[in-house]
């Protein structure tokens, strides 16, 4: 709406937690460190703690998608209100642990996952848990928590768990009956509000990231600003965005200490607004969603075969949406008409329809591969001569695979859900829920991932293991003509030899800083991935073909 109005690219005060607009002051320096530091030193619990708003999550997005470390599996716990049973389920979910057939034992998931946990250490990677909202968890599961921290080996811990919470986690932990977890913290920190100084720089930082050239707040402003919002990142946000809004309807390139004041004043529901608006506006959203409810629903009666026969298929009611959120959107192609509910709204409503097998049934339909109930898609997808890659990663990225994903979205309620990215055509995103094609814009979707996802591929020579110095075999063979056929740039003398030598190592690094990929000269999966994307036959299902426009 204001965006153009100030020339900048999008909205600098977006509550969403975006690595991109990450301010980095003293204390988000430190506080990151911490978290680094606990990613990739082994043994303990690491915990942050810091007030709501304070920036907590946009740091562990960060973490998630810049600062792990490459041979790091991750599994992160982002709503801690679970039985001990489900706590451990959900770890074992998010690392793809195979599930015993004992499913309702906890001893037969830590032994599950105990399993895991030392296949992977011998193979070089390091398991990390990420507990967000932490300072939720019931004390039977921290105590479960505790207990990870005893699969161990001989010299180092097996587990690196990272507790992210509010200040009752301190409180918590501090309790007698929890002392013996509360040893095992071998670094706490905890985050503190923006400074006046830091809070004029923040402003300035996120608007500088949105693009804009010239002084937007006056000093006064921002100063008015840090007075409301006591160094809050959330919170300056919130007023921020308002006074652009209000600045923007009054027609005023530059905001001061006045506008913020009423910006503030009407956030708190004591401006001019009229009393019955306040009222209003959420009553409308809610009558929206009934609305809307009842079509989509209608369409997901028809795709109940993606269900599993152990599921009750019960709908699901949707909580009423709050005031600000938003209820409908038009793809930027056409022209508005009946509106859609958001893509928030629709999770809520097909929470049953968004497991991780009903997304990769999905998946395998698209490739071309017919699902068997009662049989894991990813071995499904095995045995057609293909595998399930799940990785965490950014949008670009996915951009630059060009191949149908399933990514776990996060709803507003803290549940997780598997969807299916089908195409991207400029900002608009296809998504398939259950089995139902959707649209959404891109930065909608975005502000649900944290960056985890799974694609397919084909690995050449039914082998998928990374390719390196005195590597040979088909595999090197495939990879030095598979460069050549993309570019003559990348073809090497020895052109018909499976040893993987300095030339061909050279070649591989060319091809990886022309893709914009991490240079380090191996074909790992991601580079192997990238080649396999670019030599595929047009008829592989791309996300830059929607497949909604050609319907």
């Amino acid at each position: 709406m204001y965006t153009s109005f100030f020339g900048l690219n999008e909205k600098p005060f977006s509550i969403t937690p975006d690595p991109r607009y990450l301010f980095m002051s003293e204390r988000h320096g430190e506080a990151l460190a911490h978290l680094v530091y606990g990613v990739t030193e082994s043994g303990g619990f690491m915990q942050l703690t810091g007030e709501v708003g304070t920036g907590k999550t946009t740091l562990v997005r960060t973490l998630l998608l810049n600062r792990m470390p490459a041979n790091a599996d991750v599994a992160v716990v982002l709503n801690p209100q679970l039985s001990a049973r489900e706590f451990l389920a959900t770890i074992c979910e998010e690392l793809s642990v195979t599930e015993p057939e004992d499913k309702g034992s906890i001893k037969a998931l830590i032994d599950a996952l105990n399993h895991h946990l030392l296949d992977a250490h011998a193979d070089g990677r390091r398991t990390i848990l990420v507990v967000d909202e932490a300072q939720n968890l019931a004390a039977d599961v921290l105590e479960e928590v505790r207990l990870l921290t005893n699969l161990e080996t001989a010299k180092q811990k097996l587990l690196q768990i990272i507790l992210i919470g509010q200040p009752e986690l301190r409180d918590l932990l501090d309790r007698n009956d929890l002392r013996q977890l509360s040893q095992r913290v071998t670094g706490r920190y905890h985050l503190e509000p923006l400074s006046r100084d830091e809070t004029a720089q923040y402003i300035e930082h996120r608007l500088k990231v949105a693009g804009a050239l010239g002084e937007i707040f006056d000093s006064g402003a921002r100063r008015e600003v840090f007075r409301l919002s006591q160094g809050v990142p959330r919170l300056i946000n919130v007023v921020c965005d308002r006074a652009l809004l209000g600045a923007y309807s009054g027609e005023t390139r530059r905001v001061n200490s006045r506008m913020i004041r009423r910006a503030a004043a009407e956030i708190r529901g004591k401006g001019d607004s009229a009393h019955w608006l306040r009222w209003a506006v959420p009553a409308v959203a809610v009558a929206a969603a009934v609305v809307i409810a009842a079509g989509f629903l209608a369409t997901l009666d028809e795709r109940r075969d993606f269900i599993d026969d152990s599921v009750d298929p019960t709908v699901v009611t949707a909580a009423p949406p709050s005031e600000t959120e938003t209820v409908a959107n038009t793809s930027a192609s056409e022209s508005p008409a009946e509106p859609t509910a958001s893509l928030d709204a629709q999770l809520v409503l097909a929470s049953e329809l968004t497991r991780r097998e009903s997304a990769l049934a999905t998946l395998l339909d698209l490739w071309g591969i017919e699902y068997q109930r009662g049989e894991r898609g990813c071995t499904q997808a095995a045995a057609a001569g293909y595998e399930c890659v799940f990785q965490r990663g950014s949008w670009s990225g996915l951009r630059q695979y060009d191949r149908p994903a399933v990514l776990t979205l996060v709803d507003s309620n803290g549940a997780a859900h598997n969807v299916v990215l089908t195409a991207i055509e400029g900002q608009i995103a296809e998504l398939s829920i259950g089995g139902v094609d959707v649209t959404h814009p891109v930065d909608e979707v975005t502000d649900m991932w944290f960056g985890q996802y799974m694609l397919m591929w084909r690995p050449p020579n039914g082998s998928s293991e990374a390719l390196g110095p005195g590597a040979r075999g088909p595999a090197v063979l495939w990879l030095r003509n598979s460069l050549a056929t993309i570019d003559e740039r990348y073809r090497t003398v020895a052109a018909s030899s499976d040893s993987f030598d300095e030339d061909l190592q050279q070649q591989v690094r060319a091809f990886q800083r022309d893709q914009r990929l991490d240079v380090d000269g191996l074909a790992g999966h991601q580079t192997q991935i990238i080649i396999n994307t670019l030599l595929e036959p047009d008829n592989m299902p791309r996300l830059t073909i929607p497949r909604l426009a050609q319907e």
